[in-house]
């Protein structure tokens, strides 16, 4: 998802269609990224008047250590067995 906002903005409608995704689950993770920082949405009208949602990834560096990843793993789990 970060990848594909990092050159452009992106309507919702159109960011679902490239990640092959459900617009209600991506807006989950828009609206995570959202609280978290990592993008921001403006609304626009189009011509027709209809309300069009856009969103952009906002410029941030992450630095990785040995603890955030240790405790980004616990939040993994393994498809088939449910277990990390």
């Amino acid at each position: 998802m970060i990848a594909l906002l990092h050159c452009r903005r992106i309507h919702v409608s159109q960011l679902a269609r490239e990640m092959k995704i459900s617009r209600p689950l991506l807006y989950m993770h828009l609206r995570r990224l959202e609280k978290a920082g990592l993008v921001t949405s403006n609304v626009e009208l189009s011509a027709d008047g209809k309300a069009m949602n856009y969103y952009q990834v906002n410029p941030f560096v992450i630095q990785l250590s040995p603890g955030y990843i240790a405790e980004a793993v616990k939040t993994l789990t393994d498809k088939q067995s449910g277990q990390i």
